[in-house]
């Protein structure tokens, strides 16, 4: 069992070294970031903004409802909803949410090129397929997930006040209130720091899975079930290691 765990990881590192040898053309990989930008990030934006809009209704609601007493501030349920989005959902919760579309998707996509030999071709014609297929996903999700965790946050927080607005649970004026008690810069620092490396975990543990699948379709869909299930994993170690790294 640890000699296989082991032997993944040495392979990972060895594919990644092989993705982040010199590209060949530029010109080719550039545009092929954009084509990747597009299909990572802004295929991801609708079921981000939908997740995070009612997660950020919901937890004003909670906080709302368990904050209910009269010696608490109505203003820290603002306060809670902010720091709960920055901190934790809208890059933790959200870097799950993206193991699961994107990773899945990756894994797909470069497992059913290498089950019908696409990617011996690239080999054949001198391509460093790993930097050609991997790269530009991996710079992609980089340079985009952060800006799906920025609007994540602003739309869970408009989430919170619209459903405060609504229901009256808490004060619009309150909970307007709260999101300016005690803000930290670099509060979004960290989290984007957080989502950067969570991008480059998805993509890069996402193609391995893929770029490595051998036999039929079934192969490749299990490579994609394996390929979410690593990714999840190694976010949640990562979001550990890094919250005691960078806040404590």
């Amino acid at each position: 069992m640890l000699k296989k765990f082991f032997g993944e990881i040495g392979r990972y590192f060895l594919l990644m070294g092989k993705v982040f040898s010199r590209p060949e053309k530029m010109r080719i990989y550039r545009r092929r970031v954009m084509v990747e930008m597009e299909a990572i990030g802004l295929g991801s934006i609708v079921i981000t903004a939908i997740i995070s809009v009612f997660i950020g209704a919901v937890v004003t609601l909670q906080m709302a409802i368990n904050l209910d007493e009269g010696f608490i501030p109505q203003s820290l349920i603002g306060f809670a909803t902010r720091e709960t989005m920055i901190l934790e959902f809208s890059s933790t919760v959200v870097a799950l949410i993206l193991a699961g579309k994107v990773g899945s998707s990756i894994a797909s996509e470069i497992g059913t090129m290498r089950i019908t030999e696409q990617i011996d071709a690239l080999e054949l014609m001198g391509v460093n397929s790993a930097s050609y297929l991997i790269l530009p996903k991996i710079v992609a999700g980089v340079f985009f997930f952060p800006f799906l965790c920025i609007m994540s946050i602003l739309i869970g927080t408009a989430g919170g006040y619209m459903i405060s607005a609504v229901t009256g649970v808490v004060m619009p004026g309150d909970f307007l209130e709260g999101l300016h008690l005690d803000f930290n810069t670099w509060s979004i620092t960290y989290t984007l720091i957080k989502m950067a490396v969570f991008a480059f975990i998805i993509t890069s543990v996402s193609s391995f899975y893929g770029y490595w699948a051998r036999g039929n379709s079934l192969e490749v869909a299990r490579s994609s079930t394996r390929a979410v299930v690593a990714s999840s994993i190694t976010v949640l170690v990562f979001n550990l290691i890094l919250t005691q790294w960078l806040l404590i």
